[in-house]
C-alpha cells in the first residue's frame, strides 16, 4: 500500500529541502567572506613585515566581502525564517499554542511581502544593470548576476516565508511540527 503525502507534510517538506539550499549557499558565502578577509589581512600584515618587500593586495576585498556578506544575510534569513519570529512574551504567554502558531502565521506575511518586494525590485536593478552594462567599481564584475542572485535569494525568503505562515495559520495544532521528520 503506497502511503501518500498530506498537504502539510508537503509544505514541511519543500520548506525543508529550501532552507538547506539556503544554508548551504549562505554557508559557502561565509566562507569565501573569511577567505577574502584572512587573505587580505594576510597580505597586507606580509607587506608590513616586509617592509614593502613584498606588496601583495587583494583587489577589491571590500567590494567581495560585502557581496559576500549580502548574499549570507538573504541566504541565513531564508533559511532560519520560520525560527526567527518571537511573539512577544508579556502579550501572548498565557495564550494557547495553536493561537501564538496563527499571530506567528500572521506576522510571517509580513516577510513574505518583504520578500516579494525585494525580489521585484532586485529583479528591476538586475535588468537594469545588465542593459546598461553596470559593473563594480573595483574588479568590473557585471551587476546583473549579483542583483539576480540576491533576487532569487529574497524570493526564497518570501516563499519560505508563506509557507511557514500558511502553517502556522492553517495547521496551527498546537504542537510544534507533525511533518514526520
Amino acid at each position: 500500500m503506497r502511503s501518500t503525502l498530506s498537504f502539510q507534510q508537503l509544505l514541511y517538506r519543500a520548506s525543508h529541502w529550501l532552507a538547506l539550499v539556503c544554508r548551504l549557499v549562505a554557508g559557502v558565502a561565509l566562507i569565501g567572506l573569511l577567505a577574502v578577509t584572512i587573505a587580505d589581512v594576510s597580505t597586507r600584515y606580509l607587506s608590513r613585515l616586509t617592509e614593502g618587500a613584498i606588496a601583495l593586495r587583494v583587489s577589491g576585498s571590500v567590494e567581495l566581502v560585502s557581496y559576500l556578506m549580502l548574499f549570507a544575510l538573504l541566504a541565513a534569513m531564508a533559511a532560519n525564517v520560520e525560527k526567527s519570529q518571537v511573539v512577544v512574551e508579556a502579550f501572548s504567554h498565557r495564550l494557547p499554542q495553536a493561537i501564538k502558531n496563527r499571530i506567528q502565521g500572521l506576522f510571517l506575511l509580513g516577510f513574505t511581502a518583504l520578500g516579494l518586494i525585494l525580489f521585484v525590485g532586485l529583479l528591476d536593478s538586475a535588468a537594469a544593470a545588465t542593459q546598461y552594462g553596470e559593473v563594480t567599481q573595483d574588479l568590473r564584475l557585471p551587476m546583473g548576476p549579483i542583483f539576480q542572485l540576491a533576487a532569487v535569494l529574497s524570493l526564497l525568503l518570501g516563499i519560505r516565508s508563506f509557507v511557514h505562515a500558511l502553517l502556522g495559520i492553517i495547521y496551527a495544532t498546537g504542537e510544534e511540527a507533525a511533518h514526520g521528520e
